[in-house]
């Protein structure tokens, strides 16, 4: 069930806005104002079953493994205390199994403050963003904070990011993102690309490797060319393949010079961690099979539903990740509206492409029960009474958060 919005987070998405209008930034837009329509009369059209279908956010419908969960419950009674030791433990697994030294290792509350740190510390007014279209916005939003203009480059035929243009979009860029697989489409941008990109990028521009869905895919890392003493940044998160969305943990890989040059704009409560978080992360990491596991479940589900909307007619991303878009060939807002109806509620349209949704995967189950509202929805079966009022809906009000 889709919850409203708390008094809490209402109040600090006005200071947001309040703090952008001061500076003469635009809102920090969709994702905030998508929240807000949420609390504002979303739900009316979200699902509001407690047994809905909720493949909207990129969650993983597993949760945190068993031994992390574990992990957790025993720590709880310490939970009183920072247990640096705890981090610091984590960061020298996480370094050792990443192939990298200690100091080019740093770990945040989730990567969504580490991204939001990293635009900061390398866009402004002279240093613009370059980022595919679509992607992930989130960067996009930091950007318009900084005031520094932002570079919209469309994906290639094949979905990659056009590395070559992007190069050339900027010739003072800051700051270059690719996130690899790619949200929302899932798809996969080569390390030969990458490689390229680092070799022929502007002088001084850093790049930006988000690698939040790496685990899903076949997709090789780049964080050997962080080793390597690159102008490269690379983001992991717990979030994804490791289930812990809500735990909130993430980690930034680069040079220890880029590395300061981030910290200086690290907020959210300073460097220490939720220690069950570490607790389960570090639990994680040691459990032998657990990513090839989920990697593979994971594909099993999804290219079976892919499969199935092809059979249908209906074009889908050639994802390697944890969703994919599909282009119902209709304004995607009022679909999603319509699965909605039928307590099913997916990811939200990117503007540069109206007529896709995004869709995350969840269980063999939920997405058998996404393809019975899908097959609904085409054959115009779903009750009226329940969508009439969803056609003021825009794309920002079914915007993901992740």
């Amino acid at each position: 069930m889709t919850a409203p919005l708390s008094r809490r987070s209402f109040l600090r998405m006005s200071s947001l806005a309040a703090g952008a209008a001061a500076i003469g930034a635009p809102l920090l837009g969709e994702r905030e104002m998508a929240m807000a329509a949420m609390s504002a009369g979303m739900q009316k059209v979200a699902a509001t079953s407690p047994n809905a279908v909720m493949i909207n956010f990129n969650e993983n419908p597993l949760g945190p493994s068993e031994a992390a969960r574990k992990a957790a419950v025993e720590l709880l009674p310490q939970a009183g205390r920072y247990l640096h030791p705890l981090q610091d433990e984590l960061a020298e697994l996480l370094a050792r199994q990443l192939g990298l030294s200690l100091d080019a290792v740093d770990l945040y509350a989730g990567s969504g403050i580490a991204l939001d740190a990293t635009t900061m510390a390398f866009t402004g007014p002279d240093a613009p963003l370059v980022v595919a279209d679509p992607s992930y916005e989130q960067p996009t939003q930091m950007a318009a904070i900084r005031k520094a203009p932002v570079h919209k480059v469309p994906l290639r035929k094949d979905y990659s990011h056009d590395v070559k243009a992007m190069a050339g979009a900027a010739s003072n860029a800051g700051l270059i993102y690719i996130c690899n697989p790619n949200n929302p489409t899932g798809t996969v941008t080569t390390r030969a690309d990458i490689e390229w990109l680092l070799a022929n990028k502007p002088k001084g521009a850093v790049v930006l490797v988000d690698e939040a869905y790496i685990h899903f895919s076949d997709a090789p890392s780049v964080l050997d060319l962080v080793a390597a003493g690159k102008d490269l940044v690379v983001l992991r998160t717990f979030s994804k393949l490791y289930g812990m969305a809500g735990m909130r943990l993430g980690v930034v890989a680069a040079r220890p010079d880029l590395l300061a040059r981030i910290q200086a704009f690290r907020t959210g409560g300073g460097t220490a961690l939720p220690v069950m978080t570490v607790a389960a992360a570090i639990a994680s990491l040691k459990e032998p099979g657990l990513v090839a596991q989920r990697k593979q479940l994971n594909a099993s589900v999804r290219d079976d539903t892919i499969g199935w909307l092809r059979s249908k007619g209906y074009a889908c991303t050639p994802s390697q990740s944890n969703c994919f878009m599909v282009d119902v060939r209709r304004p995607g807002p009022g679909f999603a509206a319509q699965l909605a109806a039928r307590d099913v509620v997916v990811g939200r349209s990117w503007p540069v492409w109206p007529n896709h949704m995004r869709i995350s995967v969840g269980t063999a189950e939920e997405m058998r029960r996404f393809k019975t509202a899908f097959a609904a929805v085409i054959d115009g079966k779903v009750p009226v009474q329940k969508v009439a009022d969803t056609s003021h809906l825009r794309s920002a009000d079914f915007l993901a958060l992740a």
